[in-house]
């Protein structure tokens, strides 16, 4: 794609940089009051879902100003190359075709003369009809018993994913078969995994796009050997293993049968792979049905994305609230924040799709860059976070951001006709959100003091830490429930919102080399830790740390 010059020196940049400094004064109480229809002008309906962005410290006028921003970015050209297949992975020269993926089946595609589409299908059919034969009984060990257990063994996109979206869909969990994840080269991960389970019954899963990480390989390893452990070393151990990985020479090194293989493409990112075949254990916890479910509701967000007009579209929205926030209000960090215990594991899988795809520091063209690119991303489901770290959202001196994720009804009814639990989640949810908005200003709090017969100096004492500022931004976004085709939805709203941010910053969302060098390095320091006759060669305090570290103790 032709190069742009660089978005911070645009006209739409520079008068997005005089619209903050004009509308700093006035607080979301201020704007709340001035336009009883905010919330029907900054909230958006499609699918099923309900994008809440009126408690973002922005008006109408901000987002004309941003769509602005986005034409100059030339976001919906990027966004048409990569829905086209165009190779906009500019430094490893690849397309990023994840959405191929979730076509309907019949759909066609082509890449470099190749109908990748049906390609995806044909690889997918595989897997429906492995995960039949797993869940059948048909699919059986070394000693002809069926599995009970499958353990993925994976990290980072080949682990975050699966897992994420297993927990989320426990409700769509069938019975017989107990799908586990070990993703830490911490020796406890693997071994919790499978204590008391009998090796005789129990699956793994490798999931590796080079199948050379050495997290995973080392896990897949150990795991080889509890196997040969508890069937004997002449036992068909690989009748326990399947491979999920884009590298079939690696996968036949290791010793994974050709029928045991399952493979994906250099078009489908690691952290975009759940959707392929490292989604093996999402199907094979909720069946195929249920994982074509999910599927479609990733292609119906794909679609929106790609057709909906920018100031209709709800990833784009999102992305420019975001980039409003961290550009333009200096708030670099992001708290997502699920009303669903489901979705405990969304936090941790949002921080690798939106940290390792726009932390970035040079642009495309390999400019450095000379403003923020990506937010920090942490959160707990609520009502957990409310008791650990939302005092620092509430009355801290950084505001913070937060997307509040807030399903209507629950798979799991609980209480008082079966609604209470999840009525008291509702009212937390909101509560959280016109409290970080409105806040309580101290002269509520004396006034409230004083009504109550509090001593005037302890009450002028006590508001100060009663108040709240309020005026902290956040992003409500309400879906039907969590199943299969709204989780399909959400993760898809995310991604697309991603890329749409990394669009208009100009970088690379889809490489990642910043994880390289601390794998390269690891690998002597391995070397030098297991040998001692080895000499480091690092920095001081890298080889004063091996040093200690080959004594076994602090002297």
């Amino acid at each position: 794609m032709d190069q742009l010059p660089p978005i911070d020196s645009s006209p739409a940049w520079q008068a997005l940089q005089a619209h903050a400094e004009a509308l700093a004064p006035q607080t979301l109480r201020d704007l709340f009051a001035a336009d009883a229809q905010r919330f029907d002008t900054l909230s958006w309906r499609q699918d099923g879902l309900l994008l809440d962005l009126s408690r973002q410290r922005l008006t109408a006028e901000t987002l004309r100003l941003l769509l602005d921003l986005a034409e100059a970015a030339d976001l919906t050209g990027l966004r048409d190359a990569m829905f086209a297949g165009e190779h906009i992975n500019l430094t490893e020269d690849r397309a990023v075709l994840h959405s191929v993926l979730r076509l309907p089946p019949g759909s066609a595609f082509d890449l470099d003369g190749e109908d990748v589409a049906a390609t995806a299908q044909a690889e997918l059919e595989r897997m429906a009809a492995m995960v039949a034969a797993i869940r059948e009984g048909r699919w059986r060990g070394a000693t002809g018993k069926p599995f009970r257990t499958a353990i993925n063994i994976g990290i980072g996109g080949s682990d975050l994913g699966p897992r994420m979206a297993v927990d989320a869909l426990a409700a769509d969990h069938q019975p017989g078969l107990d799908v586990r994840f070990v993703s830490n080269v911490d020796g406890a991960d693997l071994a919790r995994a499978v204590a008391g389970l009998d090796p005789a019954e129990t699956l793994f899963i490798v999931a590796s796009k080079t199948f050379t990480t050495q997290e995973t390989m080392t896990n897949a390893a150990s795991a080889r050997a509890w196997l040969q452990a508890g069937l004997g070393r002449d036992a068909d151990w690989p009748a326990h293993f399947i491979a999920l990985s884009a590298a079939p020479a690696e996968m036949e090194t290791f010793g994974i049968k050709p029928d045991h293989r399952l493979t994906f493409w250099d078009w489908v990112g690691g952290r975009y792979s759940l959707w392929s075949a490292i989604g093996l254990p999402i199907a094979l916890a909720i069946g195929m049905e249920n994982f074509r479910s999910f599927l479609a509701g990733a292609h119906a967000m794909d679609k929106h994305f790609q057709t909906a007009p920018l100031e209709r579209n709800l990833p784009v929205l999102m992305a420019l609230a975001g980039i409003w926030n961290i550009n333009f209000l200096g708030f670099t960090s992001l708290a997502v924040l699920p009303y669903d215990q489901g979705l405990a594991r969304l936090p941790a899988y949002l921080q690798q799709a939106d940290m390792e795809s726009n932390g970035k520091r040079v642009d495309r063209w390999s400019r450095p860059v000379h403003y923020a690119t990506g937010p920090v991303v942490f959160g707990e489901p609520g009502t957990n976070g409310q008791h650990a770290f939302y005092q620092l959202l509430h009355q801290g001196t950084q505001p913070i951001p937060a997307d509040f994720i807030v399903p209507l009804h629950s798979r799991y009814p609980m209480g008082e006709n079966g609604t209470r639990h999840h009525a008291m989640l509702l009212a937390n949810a909101f509560a959280q959100t016109e409290a970080l908005a409105m806040g309580r200003p101290q002269a509520e709090v004396m006034a409230e003091l004083r009504q109550s017969g509090q001593p005037e100096y302890e009450s002028r004492m006590l508001a100060p830490h009663r108040s709240f500022p309020g005026n902290r931004p956040t992003t409500t976004l309400l879906l039907p429930r969590i199943d299969p085709f709204t989780l399909g939805q959400l993760i898809a709203l995310y991604e697309h919102k991603i890329f749409a941010q990394g669009a208009v910053w100009g970088i690379n969302s889809f490489d990642q080399w910043g994880v390289e060098l601390g794998k390269r390095l690891a690998k002597p320091i391995l070397e030098e830790l297991t040998d001692p006759k080895r000499q480091p060669h690092h920095d001081p305090a890298t080889n004063g740390l091996i040093e200690v570290a080959r004594k076994g103790a602090v002297d």
